[in-house]
C-alpha cells in the first residue's frame, strides 16, 4: 500500500506561504532531503494553487542530478473544481479527492508526494489519509501569512521519528500520525 507524505517548508511561526524565502537557507544538506524523498516517490498530489505555480516553473528547470527531470516527468494527480484541463503531465481529480485519494493509496508503487497544497493537506488529514508529515522549520519569522494547520484546525497527535538540524539552521521535522484507537 502506498502512502501519502508531506513535505512542507515552514517559518518559525508557521507560514507556508509564498516560500521564496526558504532560499537563503537552502544548502546540500536540504537539498539532499527533497532528493530523497522525491525519488523515493512516484507521483505528486498537488493542490491547483501548488500545481500551477509548478507547472508555470518546472518544465524549463534543468540540473545535473537530476532533480528537474524526475519532477517534470512523474505523474501528478491535481486536486481542483476549477481547472478544466492540465498539462505537464498531470491529471485532475475534479469528484471526490478523499475517494481518489484512498484508491490511489491502495495501487502498488511508491509514495504519493505532496509540495505546498495546504487545502489539500487539511483535507486529507481530516480523513486520516498522510501517513507522514516532514516539515521544514526554517530560522525565520514572517509576521504574517498562511499558516499549514490553521485555527480551528483539528486536534491531532503526531509521534515524532526523526529531526534533523542543517548548518543553515533548517530543522528537519518527521512526524507520522498518532493511530486513533
Amino acid at each position: 500500500m502506498r502512502k501519502v507524505i508531506v513535505s512542507m517548508d515552514l517559518s518559525l511561526d508557521g507560514v507556508m506561504e509564498e516560500p521564496s524565502w526558504t532560499r537563503p537557507y537552502l544548502n546540500d544538506e536540504v537539498t539532499n532531503f527533497q532528493f530523497d524523498l522525491l525519488f523515493a516517490s512516484d507521483a505528486l498530489l498537488l493542490g491547483r494553487v501548488t500545481y500551477e505555480g509548478f507547472a508555470a516553473a518546472w518544465p524549463v528547470m534543468t540540473d545535473e542530478e537530476g532533480f528537474a527531470d524526475r519532477m517534470n516527468s512523474m505523474p501528478k494527480f491535481v486536486a481542483t473544481t476549477t481547472l478544466e484541463e492540465a498539462q505537464w503531465n498531470a491529471s485532475l481529480v475534479r469528484d471526490n479527492i478523499v475517494d481518489e485519494v484512498t484508491r490511489l493509496k491502495q495501487h502498488p508503487g511508491h509514495s504519493l508526494l505532496i509540495y505546498g497544497s495546504g487545502d489539500l493537506i487539511h483535507t486529507l488529514k481530516q480523513y486520516n489519509l498522510i501517513d507522514e508529515y516532514h516539515l521544514l522549520v526554517h530560522p525565520v519569522i514572517l509576521g504574517s501569512g498562511r499558516r499549514l494547520f490553521q485555527d480551528g484546525a483539528e486536534t491531532r497527535a503526531l509521534k515524532l521519528i526523526e529531526t534533523r538540524t542543517t548548518r543553515s539552521g533548517v530543522i528537519i521535522l518527521s512526524y507520522l500520525p498518532e493511530k486513533n484507537d
